[in-house]
């Protein structure tokens, strides 16, 4: 009976610990206006982008620099990715505390880019305000 009991007392303390490690491990990942952009911008998804788009935004494309109202930056980017079909793009870094920024290599069928984008805390939401391609 006294081995019974230090069995079934060994397989619920296994059990759980088990769940506990399980449950600790466990992470939600909701993703917010940055993992949005990111994953847009992998996608060559402008209205994925125009979602989060300030009603102006800069944009610098192989250091041709304008400031664009939303309108004229779905256009501008509609011809940009309708040129440059993405093949990949790797994030390499990011940062901010209230505005956030990222910087990575896009890869498209038209060349090599280094983008960078800028994310401003704007009321209670994010706002992209500036988009910069630059040939690599």
């Amino acid at each position: 009976m006294k081995k019974l009991l230090i069995v079934l007392g060994i397989l619920l303390g296994g059990v759980i610990s088990a769940f506990t490690l399980s449950a600790s491990s466990y992470e939600v990942t909701v993703a917010g206006p940055f993992e949005d952009v990111v994953g847009a911008i992998k996608q060559g998804d402008v209205n994925g982008l125009s979602r989060y788009m300030d009603t102006n935004v800069e944009i610098n494309i192989s250091g041709k620099s304008s400031s664009y109202s939303k309108a004229q930056a779905e256009i501008i980017l509609k011809d940009f990715f309708a040129k440059n079909q993405v093949k990949s793009f790797e994030l390499v870094h990011q940062g901010g505390e209230g505005s956030r920024f990222g910087i990575g290599n896009l890869s498209t069928s038209g060349g090599n880019y280094r983008l960078s984008f800028f994310l401003q805390k704007k009321g209670a939401s994010m706002v992209l305000n500036e988009l910069r391609f630059e040939n690599k």
